[in-house]
């Protein structure tokens, strides 16, 4: 009679440990400690430990009280090491202000910043560099030297910011970002480099007291990269394990250390790179003897690249709501030209300079491959974000299919028939939906229709050039898009041709598919003519004066025929009835235009309405508002506004609807269903 395993004690210490570290992270982001700094200070001073020139930006990381971040817009040649002292205005970091997107907040909490800091003015204080921040500056200034630094950069110093966007967008496509950070077959590769020389020369302990000490040198170089930092932290526990002869399992060893870490920064949760990192090494490890099976390199390689796929999977999609079933096998081809050859390649290059052609040789043709097999769509599912409860169910079957593997019974295909039936379930959405989608001092509304992968846009948002600082396109509307699991737009509605409303359409659409777009009456103005050229080369049909469309059954009815002198008057006003609840989309639309409304159409108790011009006082008439009686008002405008957007008269007119705005709101999603259902972003 066999008798059962008996859980050991060391193993009920760990999962006791892990418990313990899961009701510490809970309380403590629940109840977060109190910054040392207070919204009130309008002076801080620290010691720069990390500094980014941008276009037209310095962004600078201190220490002073705590961590804190600077942004100055201004150039400032600065050193790490050296003390400034900054004068300005203190600020709390946003979260995000649209459903499922990056969270600027807690990203920068998982880095420990609470608090960044907007600077009028920046002294050096103290021009002293320690020894460590001297080193640091150095290999930052050699670095410099090499035509292939951003990848020097990256995969020395960990710091992937200067890799082209498109380049770093391509990889991300293909499931291969993970490359771009030094990860733990790249500190192990390290790590044994170090041990060979060393054990020549010295004992064994010696050897891995100096590799640790080398190892924590090297993650204060590298700026403290959580997946750099788990690699160094597990090598740490993993080498007195080995020389006290513990026994312990390595299973067991890495969830000690990610105990270890969380308690060090519980924020570590919100660090897109730290999950990852755990993630797919707890799953390599559970499953290993699946890897075992096989002999063959190729084989393992695919199985390893298999597993890492899946395991990763509904992080990758909750994160960037796309997911390439080519990874894998991508992988199979990345992973070992950077682990073997990209990688050695670039340290050995980082010490001998004549290498630097090679690297940049080697990295053209990667950039190149990853470029092309980007461009492969059908096998690039878009895929809607998914709730807790699906997050978890999906971790749920991965492993039971993964285990079922272990126990001889492949399945792992199912696992793709899954993806493919999340990629196509909005086939099954039986309710339709309004976000108003925050782009600042702009206008941006998504209209998602039922049992459709489609979508129609109204209005892109869009910033001048000379104020841009950021991507709306590319960090807001592709994103939320895909979040929602629309794969293309049957329509992009430009409702008249001022920057804030189309400026990103041209951006738009060259990262995201769009069949139709639909101009205002009128001249084309020298935005419109931009845009029409772009449609033009890329064979996308565009019309103008259209009375009438129609989508999934659902009628969108183009209210403002007339021509008038100005470009807000002619803006497209589109009138829509989605289960018997009424839309209007009044554009920039103003009083006068209102009055031909009212004298051409019957508009009566519209139960949404997207107030004209973001709540000018030019628009939204008492006798407009009167008439037409809306239930809900919804006012795009950008926070703290230098227009004055809405205006109070405009709000008195609409004190009969519950208004919604996105300064107060963030986005804002309306699901059409029995009882409307209102969600807000910002609660």
């Amino acid at each position: 009679m066999k008798t059962s395993k008996i859980i050991s004690p060391f193993n009920l210490t760990v999962l006791f440990i892990f418990l313990i570290t899961v009701i510490y992270v809970l309380f403590y982001i629940i109840s977060p400690p109190k910054s040392k700094y207070s919204k009130e200070e309008t002076q801080i001073s620290g010691i720069v430990y990390d500094c980014q020139n941008k276009e037209n930006k310095t962004v600078l990381k201190i220490k002073g009280k705590e961590n804190i971040l600077i942004n100055y817009y201004n150039n400032f040649k600065c050193k790490l090491g050296i003390k400034i002292k900054a004068q300005g205005e203190i600020k709390k970091p946003k979260h995000n202000t649209n459903f499922y997107l990056f969270d600027y907040q807690n990203y920068l909490k998982s880095n420990k910043i609470n608090y960044t800091f907007t600077a009028s003015n920046i002294n050096v204080i103290n021009e002293k560099i320690s020894l460590p921040y001297k080193i640091k500056n150095y290999l930052n200034n050699h670095i410099q030297n090499y035509k292939s630094k951003a990848y020097l950069k990256a995969l020395v110093l960990g710091d992937a910011e200067d890799i082209n966007e498109n380049i770093q967008t391509s990889y991300q496509t293909n499931g291969i970002t993970h490359l771009l950070a030094i990860s733990g077959a790249q500190v192990t590769l390290f790590v044994s480099v170090l041990l060979f020389i060393f054990n020549k020369a010295f004992s064994k302990n010696v050897s891995y007291t100096l590799t640790v000490l080398l190892l924590l040198f090297y993650l204060f170089i590298t700026s403290f990269s959580p997946s750099i930092l788990r690699a160094t932290i597990f090598f740490i526990i993993l080498t007195i394990n080995k020389q006290f002869e513990l026994k312990i399992g390595t299973l067991s060893l890495l969830i000690v250390t990610l105990c270890f870490l969380l308690i060090i920064n519980p924020y570590y949760i919100y660090s897109l790179g730290f999950l990852l990192s755990f993630i797919v090494s707890i799953y390599l490890l559970l499953f290993k003897n699946i890897i075992n099976k096989y002999q063959n390199y190729f084989s393992k390689t695919l199985i390893i690249s298999l597993i890492a796929f899946f395991s990763s999977a509904p992080i990758i999609i909750n994160s960037f709501f796309q997911l390439n079933l080519l990874s894998p096998f991508i992988n199979m081809y990345f992973v070992p030209l950077v682990t073997f050859i990209v990688y050695p390649l670039a340290l050995i290059a980082f010490i001998f300079k004549p290498l630097d052609d090679a690297l940049l040789n080697i990295v053209s043709i990667m950039e190149n491959a990853s470029l092309k097999i980007s461009d492969i769509d059908f096998l690039n599912l878009t895929l809607c974000h998914i709730n807790i409860l699906f997050f978890v169910l999906y971790y749920v079957i991965i492993t039971l299919i993964l285990y079922k593997w272990l126990k001889g019974k492949n399945y792992i295909s199912l696992l793709f028939v899954i993806l493919l039936f999340h990629h196509n379930i909005n086939y099954l959405n039986n309710a339709s939906s309004l976000t108003m989608i925050d782009v600042g001092q702009g206008d941006s509304f998504l209209i998602k229709l039922k049992h459709s992968k489609g979508g129609v846009l109204i209005d892109t948002g869009g910033i001048p050039e000379y104020k841009k600082t950021y991507d709306i396109a590319a960090n807001t509307l592709v994103p939320y898009l895909k979040a929602e699991g629309i794969d293309h737009l049957d329509y992009l509605i430009t409702t008249h041709g001022d920057i804030d409303h189309m400026g990103e359409s041209i951006n738009l659409i060259k990262k995201f598919k769009v069949n139709n777009v639909i101009f205002n009456n009128g001249e084309y103005n020298n935005l419109e003519l931009k845009l029409i050229n772009h449609l033009k080369k890329h064979n996308i049909p565009y019309y103008k004066g259209i009375e009438k469309i129609s989508v999934k059954n659902t009628s969108l009815v183009f209210l403002n025929n007339k021509i008038y002198e100005n470009e807000n008057d002619n803006s497209n006003i589109v009138y829509m009835n989605i289960e018997n609840i009424r839309l209007l989309f009044m554009g920039d639309a103003s009083i006068e235009v209102e009055k031909n409304l009212l004298k051409k159409y019957n508009l009566k108790n519209i139960d949404i309405l997207k107030v004209g011009h973001h709540g000018s006082k030019t628009s939204s008439s008492t006798s407009f508002i009167n008439q037409i009686n809306p239930k809900y008002s919804l006012i795009s405008v950008g926070e703290n506004n230098s227009y004055g957007h809405p205006h109070k008269e405009v709000i008195k007119n609409l004190n009969k609807s519950k208004i919604y705005r996105t300064d107060i709101y963030g986005g804002v999603k309306i699901t059409f269903k029995e009882k409307l259902q209102i969600k807000t972003c910002k609660k």
